[in-house]
């Protein structure tokens, strides 16, 4: 092949693989239709110990959702599993993890564990479950992109996406992955 053909063939190539990343970097739609402009900040895998127990991606406005400033901007956190756990289960484990934020009252986390036990579903590998926040609104959550509740208390969303995005989080490096702050 000569050099002016691999050329044209590189070319044709990237003129056919940039729609293609451009796809892949689009929010889902139920995202779309709540953040227009969301695009994808970050995203990572979540291990216990050497488990993969999800895939999570950050959607939302690149330059306002930032490492210092993530609670005062709208996002998107999805989370893709890649095992079977119990709704229950992921309820609990977050108020412990919220507890350890030092974030909310025991009243507060008593509430708010009554209320993600009624939204959160068991999931299997595949499954998503995906939480938007606005700041002073009810946090919204979605099972495979069809809407399963909210959680009216404006303190929980900052509470509960904290999990991930507080920089006391107990998964520093997902953090980072998923605020692009290597």
């Amino acid at each position: 092949m000569t050099a002016v053909c691999q050329r044209i063939f590189l070319l044709a190539l990237v003129a056919f693989l940039l729609p293609l990343s451009a796809i892949a970097q689009s929010s889902p739609a139920y995202v779309r239709q709540a953040l227009p402009e969301a695009t994808l900040v970050g995203q990572g895998m979540f291990r216990w110990f050497s488990l993969s127990i999800y895939k999570a991606r950050l959607w939302g406005d690149k330059t306002k959702v930032t490492a210092t400033g993530w609670a005062g901007s709208p996002f998107a956190l999805e989370l893709e599993y890649t095992r079977t756990l119990y709704g229950e289960k992921i309820a609990i484990a977050s108020i412990d993890e919220i507890k350890k934020l030092g974030i909310g009252t025991n009243a507060q986390h008593d509430q708010w564990l009554v209320d993600m036990k009624k939204i959160f579903p068991n999931v299997e590998e595949g499954h998503q479950l995906t939480g938007i926040f606005t700041p002073g609104q009810p946090s919204r959550f979605f099972f495979n992109g069809k809407p399963v509740g909210d959680v009216a208390d404006p303190e929980f969303g900052p509470a509960f996406f904290g999990i991930w995005l507080h920089p006391k989080t107990s998964a520093p490096k997902l953090r980072q992955l998923l605020l692009n702050t290597k």
